[in-house]
């Protein structure tokens, strides 16, 4: 069982008095970050504000050092084999456009995604389409937008790569993983999991998983912006392409020539974001003390009570499955004939509850279906039945008027 008082007091955004009383629902979107993320990136900058890998001197020392621990504490978190097989980026979407660029693909080669896939994992693919002409092949979803399994295991003969979304930032749906890749593996796919939505709130073992590829991103899981990580097998990620090339990435250089290094540097050209991935590495120990399952009791408790509120109102139209055990921590909602950002700024305004509206860059998916746009209820580790109940009161007062 989480501690939420004991858990909110080490965030100092939740405990501002001249603030007011916030209700942050948007975690899906960015994370809030604990106090000792920040103060570890504050160390950075005022006591080893130097270039990590590259000078002698003691300041160096330890900004190497520090970056060498936040690299072992996610290879650890995500159960990797070796810290070499874990490349900081800016965010997922740098991730997967490394893949993207890295990967040997030639014309023919079949990518096969779902139709829930945030644009990140869906316009790298449209790209090389254009650009190269590989085939881009989309699983379709259950009708309660659970994984159809039997479809996929049609539609993923011949793939070259299977690129999906681990929990969908839509209706937080959570695909089954170790399923999908055993399927693909037994069809000669190699397999990529958008991690950025299931990180955060349940484990990712990438050697139980037996997965090739991951990415996700820093800000979703109480870390800084700016900071991702892209995680392959490192026999995998040996076999790509750099992706960037120049600083850092070469071990030396004539005018005529040149020796790249090797897994990870070949793929972290140029000055890294070091006070990031210390704050990076101080996420993941931060969130290392908790039970997953602890999370996922948690996230029920809030997104059962509120989705049993709002289903009061038959016009209330709920994305994903009814039942809020299939949609971990997200509530995304819509009304017919209503600009869902209106409703959002109107619990904004009214009792300063953070909710996110729009098409959350899914937009295929609202395109196919023809719904103008939603409000997204997303919840985590510091929210409160309290809150919950703050959100439903507004919520109930905001449909009278609406």
């Amino acid at each position: 069982m989480l501690d939420t008082k004991k858990i909110r007091a080490d965030f100092k955004i939740l405990n501002n008095p001249a603030g007011g009383q916030m209700v942050y629902f948007d975690s899906a979107c960015m994370s809030l970050k604990p106090d000792v993320v920040v103060q570890a990136m504050d160390d950075y900058y005022f006591k080893y504000s130097a270039c990590a890998f590259r000078s002698s001197h003691h300041l160096s020392e330890q900004a190497t050092k520090k970056t060498k621990e936040a690299r072992k504490l996610v290879a650890d978190f995500i159960g990797a084999k070796k810290t070499d097989e874990i490349i900081f980026t800016r965010n997922t979407t740098e991730g997967i456009n490394l893949l993207a660029n890295a990967f040997p693909f030639k014309k023919g080669d079949i990518v096969l995604v779902t139709d829930k896939e945030h644009n990140s994992n869906l316009v790298p693919w449209l790209y090389l389409r254009d650009k190269i002409g590989i085939e881009v092949r989309i699983c379709p979803s259950n009708i309660n937008n659970t994984f159809d399994l039997e479809k996929f295991k049609e539609l993923v003969k011949g793939v070259r790569l299977v690129s999906m979304v681990h929990t969908s930032n839509l209706d937080g749906v959570t695909n089954p993983a170790k399923e999908i890749v055993e399927i693909a593996h037994k069809n000669k796919a190699l397999v990529f999991l958008d991690c950025a939505q299931s990180l955060p709130h349940q484990k990712v073992d990438v050697q139980d998983l037996d997965v090739d590829f991951i990415a996700f991103s820093g800000h979703k899981m109480l870390g800084p912006t700016g900071t991702g990580v892209f995680y392959g097998k490192y026999e995998l990620l040996e076999s790509l392409n750099p992706f960037l090339v120049g600083g850092d990435t070469v071990e030396f250089t004539t005018y005529t020539d040149y020796k790249m290094l090797p897994v990870p540097e070949k793929f972290e050209a140029g000055l890294q974001d070091y006070a990031g991935i210390i704050g990076l590495g101080e996420a993941v120990k931060y969130l290392s003390q908790f039970n997953f399952k602890d999370i996922k009791n948690h996230e029920l408790e809030l997104n059962q009570y509120i989705t049993d509120e709002i289903s009061k109102f038959p016009q209330i139209k709920i994305i994903g499955p009814q039942d809020p055990s299939l949609r971990s921590g997200i509530i995304n909602f819509y009304l017919e004939g209503t600009d869902m950002h209106k409703f959002a700024i109107m619990l904004d305004s009214m009792a300063m509850v953070e909710i996110r509206s729009g098409q959350h860059c899914v937009h295929s998916y609202f395109a196919d279906r023809k719904i103008r746009n939603s409000a997204r209820v997303s919840l985590y580790i510091y929210n409160t039945m309290e809150e919950a109940k703050i959100f439903v009161e507004n919520f109930n007062k905001i449909m009278k008027i609406i």
